[in-house]
């Protein structure tokens, strides 16, 4: 469903499709999506089969999600890569970093699912792969907020432009919660980065509800990803809420002018940030009302 912002028509929700020639299930350019910045494709492989990408000036971002794939990028061959054969086995996937310009090729040596990120290359200039277990995991939240996050290239990573983190959200919870935005160059209070959001279900026929919405609701769309869909995120809060019983995985890939994390809470909701899933649900209807009035 297309809708009216402040940048024009927009689709927030893009379907996966069966595979294409290359392989692609889905895919995000800027023009598509109405952006600057972020590109992204992921692709479902049989073993033997490959993608290739040509030489651009723009920083990539390569991570084998399932499965295992050979990898290289022009002289640099990172050898076989890929550490589970779903998402959901745990442990991160490798990480591979590249900076503008060689071309990079992936052949799957099993069935595998590969993803590539990419934008304009910044002022760091760097190729590397991250290993599992150099990969910061952590829990955050509590409760019905309750969710593990894997730090793939995370805003204090030697890289250019781009920014991803797993986010896995047990059935029933929510995340990227209490609703936050990142839509305005403004540090250290916000920093403008586009964001999008790739899901996986535990069950295939999983689904998860997304929110995007600005203070001035010139977006407000809620929507249903399913598996192997992208959710656009060109600005505005964006939370997440997973039915129960459909455990759910996502990959947030960010980028915009300047590589930092900053985010504003949206302040109807700021309460949440302290917020105790064990305390009495009593409502506080007067507060509610007072933050209306």
């Amino acid at each position: 469903m297309a809708i009216e912002s402040r940048r024009g028509a927009r689709q927030l929700l893009r379907r996966a499709t069966a595979r294409d020639s290359m392989g692609r299930i889905v895919a995000v350019d800027p023009a598509s999506a109405g952006w600057e910045y972020l590109d992204f494709a992921a692709y479902r492989l049989a073993p033997g089969e490959a993608t290739f990408r040509v030489a651009s000036d723009r920083e990539l971002l390569v991570i084998v999600l399932e499965g295992r794939a050979s990898v290289r990028s022009g002289d640099r061959d990172f050898g076989i890569v890929g550490s589970r054969t779903s998402v959901f086995d745990g442990p991160p996937p490798p990480v591979i970093l590249i900076e503008p310009d060689p071309p990079v090729a992936e052949t799957a040596e099993a069935d595998a699912l590969v993803v590539v990120a990419g934008a304009p290359g910044g002022s760091v200039l760097r190729t590397a792969l991250v290993p599992p277990d150099a990969i910061l995991v952590e829990t955050r939240g509590s409760g019905q907020t309750e969710r593990r996050i894997h730090h793939l290239l995370p805003p204090d990573a030697e890289a250019g432009r781009l920014i991803a983190f797993e986010v896995f959200t047990p059935g029933g919870n929510w995340s990227s919660y209490p609703p936050h935005k990142h839509d305005t160059e403004n540090p250290p209070v916000e920093a403008r980065l586009e964001e999008l959001y790739f899901y996986r279900f535990a069950r295939p026929k999983g689904f998860a509800f997304q929110r995007v919405y600005t203070p001035d609701r010139s977006i407000d769309e809620s929507v249903t990803p399913g598996d192997g869909d992208v959710v656009l995120v060109p600005e505005g809060y964006h939370p997440v809420g997973v039915p129960a019983g459909y455990d759910c995985y996502y990959l947030n890939v960010m980028a915009g002018p300047t590589r930092a994390w900053h985010f504003s809470v949206d302040p109807d909701h700021a309460w949440l940030m302290n917020w105790d899933p064990a305390a009495p649900r009593a409502t506080d209807r007067a507060a509610d009302e007072d933050t209306e009035r």
